[in-house]
């Protein structure tokens, strides 16, 4: 399915390299609105214009007229990116018929740390409920959501070929394992 817009939020594609602490603190500290310091600018990673107020979004800035141009319909404020709309998209159709919190999130193909605070915050925005055993499911709110991204990304009403999991474009994170260096150094015991 071919994407008609590109006028969403977008995680930094290298945000794996940071430690949690520093993606914990970003992730917490988006949308805060921030003012550039005397004689200084930023500049608006949208409409590339020169602003002295402007919101932060892990390490870009956005005008406030660009921050709410990206926001999408009935999102609530709240900056939907890909990610967030195939977790709420994997809640009414999950992969493998199985919609337990921890199977989502490892279906995401995001950073599991990460992944769990969006979860947290759809269901404090009232996008997701989470009952006693860990299933997810939608609420209405979510659905209107979804169907905003979907609008906005695809120009249709949200379907699950568009989740990037049934579009075969998920990518697993594969973490590497540390190989042990051969060194020269002698055993002491």
């Amino acid at each position: 399915m071919q994407k008609k817009s590109p006028d969403f939020f977008v995680y930094p594609p290298n945000l794996h390299t940071l430690d949690l602490a520093s993606l914990v603190a970003m992730y917490r500290s988006r949308g805060e609105p921030r003012r550039a310091p005397s004689g200084e600018y930023f500049a608006c990673a949208h409409t590339k214009k020169l602003v002295k107020e402007a919101k932060f979004w892990f390490g870009l800035y956005y005008s406030q007229n660009a921050w709410d141009h990206l926001l999408t319909k009935d999102s609530s404020g709240y900056p939907l990116t890909e990610v967030e709309f195939n977790i709420l998209g994997m809640t009414v159709y999950p992969p493998d018929d199985n919609n337990h919190r921890s199977h989502i999130e490892s279906q995401t193909g995001f950073i599991p740390q990460l992944t769990f605070l969006m979860v947290n915050d759809m269901r404090q925005f009232g996008f997701l409920q989470e009952y006693d055993s860990g299933m997810l499911a939608i609420t209405n709110n979510g659905q209107r959501a979804i169907d905003g991204f979907s609008r906005r990304m695809f120009d249709k009403k949200f379907a699950p070929e568009m989740l990037s999991i049934y579009r075969g474009e998920h990518a697993r994170p594969q973490i590497e394992d540390a190989q042990k260096k051969e060194t020269v150094q002698t055993r002491l015991f």
